[in-house]
């Protein structure tokens, strides 16, 4: 099955939550909570405060994946 095209959006992490979760301000002016990937916690690939990333909206409206560290 192919993959569908998500919207992934670019932004910057303001705050880390517990849980691997982050408060990430959008390039739209826009925040989200967002969660951090699989394959990211696998790797154990580390995310700060002030670190710019690319996030996966949810089509419903949930909380957003943190999909690349940029």
């Amino acid at each position: 099955m192919a993959k569908s095209t998500e919207p992934t959006v670019k932004g910057i992490v303001t705050e880390a939550l517990p849980n691997t979760m982050f408060r990430v301000q959008m390039e739209n002016g826009e925040e989200q909570i967002a969660y951090l990937a699989g394959k990211m916690k696998l790797y154990r690939i580390r995310v700060l405060v002030g670190d710019s990333v690319e996030i996966l909206l949810d089509p419903y409206g949930g909380k957003a994946r943190l999909v690349k560290r940029l």
